[in-house]
Parts: structure tokens; sequence; C-alpha cells
């Protein structure tokens, strides 16, 4: 978690409920409009993938479901 996001949720905490449930929409709101299907990924993510994919990440298409020990 970011520096900016651990003093954003302490300054939350000080807030009255019905202040903190206002801020927590607007933010809900805030990435709802940067991402409203919740597709895009932040750069950290984006590094989180490439070396899953690097360490033998499997493809949930290339699975067999009904053989799952053939994936291990």
């Amino acid at each position: 978690m970011s520096g900016i996001v651990k003093n954003a949720a302490k300054m939350m905490e000080m807030l009255p409920d019905e202040d903190q449930r206002f801020a927590y929409e607007f933010i809900k709101k805030l990435v709802l409009a940067w991402d409203p299907d919740f597709t895009r990924v932040t750069a950290e993510e984006r590094e989180e993938i490439a070396e899953a994919e690097k360490s033998g990440f499997i493809d949930e298409d290339q699975i067999n479901w009904d053989d799952l020990e053939s994936v291990l």
C-alpha cells in the first residue's frame, strides 16, 4: 500500500461515520470512472502478471479440468 493510500485511510478514520461513508462512496465512484469493468492493472500488478507468466504459469484454457493431476 502506498504512503498516499495509508495517509488517506488514516484521515478517513478521523471522520464521523457518515462522512466516512461519503468519502468511501466518492472514492468508489472515482475508481469506477477510471475502470468501470475492473480490467485495468496497476504497474505493480503488471509486473506480478509478467513474473507469473515466466514462472510456469498455466493458462486456464490449457487445463484439463477433468484431470487436474495432469498439470501438476
